[in-house]
């Protein structure tokens, strides 16, 4: 029981020597508060983003580009790496394509949002939408590359001789939990795409937090990055329990 203790403790102290640790640095002179706020001035610079009424649409704007773009990349990334991963022929074609296009960061597609879709929201959808494509892509090919062949031929034995009956009922399910983790890594970085996405102007928290800096006004920077941090921490919290929900025939 004391072991339990201190260990769900530990977190909580090493969280509270953190804030305490930033608390002192800029009130000891070591930083500049205007370049480092303490965290003791977030709580009021959040009062006044929450009353203006700026916090919350902030928030509303990034959530919507965010669910767009993570739905979009998911069921691409997803379709995409269930066809190359069954069909062989299908990988070849597109194996150079993929080699070429990989390592190009989300970043570099900001002009061409723009010059697409204009300074809109639907630009900021389709960078979220790139970054997590690719996260969803290697995750669903690797997993159904991965499916046993022989489960595969065993359901043949029994009556599931359609290929899209193969797919639902054998290939996806044994393929799942490789997919999830993938999934789960695209929920993290589709965050990071937004934030970047915005910082060009599309309203939502990324368009804040640089309208903020501009300012010299860190404390509110301070706040939306907090934010972030807790929506992502809400999300990620949601898709692991429904994670372990649909894992459950594991246990």
């Amino acid at each position: 029981m004391r072991r339990r203790r201190t260990a769900a403790l530990l977190p909580l102290a090493g969280l509270a020597a953190f804030f305490c640790l930033w608390e002192a640095v800029p009130r000891a002179g070591l930083v500049n508060p205007a370049f480092l706020p303490p965290p003791s001035a977030v709580p009021e610079a959040f009062l006044r983003e929450l009353r203006s009424g700026q916090w919350l649409a902030a928030i509303g704007g990034s959530l919507g580009h965010y669910l767009l773009g993570l739905g979009l990349g998911i069921g691409l990334g997803l379709a995409a790496g269930t066809l190359t991963g069954l069909f062989r022929t299908a990988e070849g074609l597109t194996a150079w394509v993929v080699r070429v296009l990989r390592p190009v960061p989300g970043l570099a597609w900001v002009p061409f949002a723009i010059i697409w879709f204009g300074v809109s929201p639907a630009a900021a959808v389709f960078i979220v939408a790139v970054g997590v494509f690719w996260i969803v892509y290697f995750a669903s090919h690797g997993a159904i590359r991965g499916v046993d062949r022989d489960l595969v031929e065993l359901a043949e034995a029994f009556g599931f001789r359609s290929a899209p009956e193969r797919l639902v009922k054998v290939v996806w399910p044994a393929a799942v939990p490789g997919i999830l983790v993938g999934v789960r890594t695209a929920i993290g970085q589709a965050w990071m795409a937004v934030v970047a996405a915005e910082i060009f102007g599309v309203a939502g928290l990324g368009q804040r937090m640089m309208q903020a800096s501009t300012l010299l006004a860190t404390e509110i920077v301070v706040v939306y990055m907090l934010t972030m941090a807790l929506l992502y921490g809400v999300f990620d919290a949601a898709f692991t329990a429904l994670q372990r929900r649909m894992l459950r025939w594991r246990a």
